[in-house]
């Protein structure tokens, strides 16, 4: 069986696609991915060992109508093209999973008559998979409330599929590469893959209080460009440098979340994902300007479940929120219950269920 994977323009496109990859490829599968040329998934997809295929697509700016035009005449060129490609390779069926890219390969899927599964990752339908989800076989979905309007016979819930690396990493591991004491606690301080202002902020202006906890370890992803400025604000003596580790990026967090015990973090669609999938107890800082506050209303899902708690950006220097973080280092019977019903949540066995979805559409 022949799938081929589509998306682009994001991390949060493609890891859940690479994680898919690896439980289709387990199975006897062929996986082929298609992207642009340019976007981060002509390197993230040849390192994953996936076969892929360049195809040109862009957004578009309301305000500048002439490049809608310039979308639109990609569009058609790429779902020619990929009319061809299709028509050479004869796939079983196309996934896309949101990204402009994904609407030519999936026209053309279509054309061709190849079945197509989406997938969405965020609480808020992306544009590209609200398109593609009129003619798509299958809509998959991280949280049932990014249904919408589509067709309830279409829907399922599969969740936000993670990649081995994060689900196979173990504790010792994480805790030997970061050096920190088996018996100690971990803090997780992340803001995503450029890092957090807000969240930086705060945690320096509790740098007394977190480290008044002897057996307390803090690791500090502040994002490549936060760090001159974190190292700064902080003002760590050589001492204090023992348990709280900085750093501007960290491309081991499989390792990195293995050894957490807790976590501070953004909501995006990827880090909540791979949150839930270890089941480490969180809280949770949606950041403020995501298309139509997608990470508030994933965040608020979590939270319902009782797997983190929440807090709003604009809310992170008050007293509440050191309030809360400080409830999160001191609570073990907190911290285990929201570990418990991440569990419930069942996150690890998403890319299982995506594949399920995909294979019997390609039978169907």
């Amino acid at each position: 069986m022949l799938v081929i994977l589509s998306g682009g323009g994001t991390a949060g496109h493609i890891n859940p696609a690479l994680a898919l990859a690896e439980v289709l490829e387990e199975r006897g599968c062929q996986v082929k991915f298609a992207g642009t040329p340019t976007g981060v998934e002509s390197r993230l997809v040849p390192q994953a060992g996936v076969e892929f295929v360049p195809f040109e697509a862009a957004g578009f700016n309301r305000r500048h109508p002439l490049s809608l035009v310039k979308a639109l005449k990609l569009v058609s060129k790429s779902t020619k093209k990929a009319k061809a490609w299709l028509d050479d390779v004869k796939p079983d069926v196309v996934v896309g999973f949101g990204g402009y890219v994904s609407i030519p390969v999936g026209r053309a899927a279509k054309s061709r008559n190849v079945p197509v599964v989406i997938h969405e990752q965020n609480s808020v339908m992306g544009l590209a998979n609200k398109m593609m989800s009129k003619t798509a076989q299958k809509v998959c979905l991280t949280y049932a409330c990014a249904a919408g309007d589509v067709d309830s016979g279409k829907i399922e819930v599969t969740g936000n599929p993670v990649r081995k690396a994060v689900l196979s990493s173990t504790r010792a591991e994480g805790r030997e590469m970061l050096g920190i004491p088996e018996d100690a606690q971990m803090l997780l301080v992340f803001g995503g893959s450029l890092g957090a202002r807000h969240i930086n902020q705060a945690l320096c202006s509790m740098k007394e209080e977190v480290l008044a906890h002897e057996n307390l370890y803090v690791v500090h992803i502040t994002g490549p460009k936060e760090y001159d400025t974190v190292m700064e604000e902080l003002a760590l003596t050589p001492e204090q440098a023992k348990r709280w580790q900085v750093m501007g990026y960290q491309n081991r967090m499989g390792e990195t979340l293995a050894a957490a015990d807790m976590i501070i973090s953004r909501a995006g669609a990827t880090s909540l994902a791979e949150i839930s999938a270890r089941a480490i107890p969180a809280i949770l800082v949606p950041f403020p300007f995501a298309t139509a506050d997608h990470q508030t209303t994933n965040a608020r899902a979590y939270v319902e479940a009782g797997c983190a708690n929440m807090m709003a950006d604009d809310s992170l220097e008050t007293p509440e929120f050191k309030a809360m973080v400080m409830e999160l280092i001191e609570n073990a019977d907190l911290r285990q219950s929201m570990h418990e019903n991440a569990l419930a949540q069942e996150t690890a066995d998403a890319a299982r269920r995506l594949a399920d979805v995909v294979m019997g559409a390609a039978r169907a």
